[in-house]
């Protein structure tokens, strides 16, 4: 049985940790109600880069071998949920799918969702992107990312973006983002109904293009880990206090039982006295 010290030190404990959260909690819906307004305006982009493909009706190349590229946006910051561990087995689910001959390099954009994936694959990391989460994404990171990607130089046919899109401050729902290289999207055969669209024309967009669907996959991923985060604070919170309740009725009870035995022994004494 825990004594009264005990107790003591383990209610403090749990009282500290509820102050803890709960200004976690409140940093955090702050943080979302930033991140929310700014995915209004950076949803565009996505939009935009999305209905390109739709328009142009690029498809991914048939063939026995293919190169696949996926892309993994998460962060550095842990403590919001199951945010980056839906990401990884999504991705984990996708790559055991695949049939023989495809060769798949990741690109994991934050430690969290590197640390996951690295146990399994490894050998399949392209870039990995740290320093990821602890500012607002901009489009000037999601830039960098498309850079180092690019600059590996790796010709793959078709590719993922693996990002969580935000549904409800409650709710968020992993999905992905189809990407294409520049030889895919210039071998479309709809590509030319554009104008004015030569080759230099056809690599700076998809540059630009492939740069947006970064960020707007960030803001979408940044909202959703702060909604989740705000939950699970608040959700330790609510647990914390709980916990309190029962440690503190707890505590009261042993009080009383030590007093009781005091008492008891007192007057035991002061019987056998007489």
């Amino acid at each position: 049985m825990a004594t009264l010290k005990d107790l003591k030190l383990r209610l403090k404990s749990v009282k500290n940790i509820q102050k803890i959260t709960k200004s976690m909690k409140m940093v955090s819906a702050a943080k979302f109600a930033r991140a929310e307004r700014e995915l209004r305006s950076a949803r565009s982009y996505g939009a935009g880069a999305a209905s390109f493909y739709e328009k142009a009706e690029i498809k991914a190349p048939e063939g026995p071998k293919q190169k696949q590229l996926i892309v993994t946006l998460s962060s550095d910051r842990g403590l919001c949920g199951g945010v980056h561990s839906s990401l990884c087995k999504a991705i984990k689910l996708d790559v055991a799918g695949q049939a023989s001959g495809v060769e798949t390099r990741v690109v994991c954009v934050g430690d969290k969702a590197r640390n996951i994936l690295q146990r399994v694959m490894k050998d399949k990391f392209l870039v990995t992107c740290s320093d990821i989460g602890k500012k607002p994404p901009t489009f000037v990171d999601a830039s960098k990312v498309a850079q180092s990607v690019l600059g590996m130089d790796f010709g793959y046919d078709l590719g993922n973006i693996y990002y969580n899109k935000f549904r409800s401050v409650i709710s968020y729902k992993t999905s992905k983002l189809p990407i294409f290289s520049l030889d895919t999207v210039a071998a479309s055969k709809n590509i030319y109904v554009f104008d004015s669209l030569d080759a230099e024309t056809l690599r700076c967009y998809q540059e630009f293009q492939f740069a947006s669907l970064i960020f707007y996959g960030m803001k979408e991923n940044a909202t959703s880990e702060q909604s989740s985060r705000m939950s699970a604070m608040d959700n330790a919170s609510k647990n914390a206090g709980e916990m309190i309740g029962k440690l503190t009725l707890t505590y009261n009870r042993t009080r009383q039982a030590v007093i009781t035995k005091e008492l008891i022994e007192i007057v035991s004494g002061a019987s056998a006295l007489e």
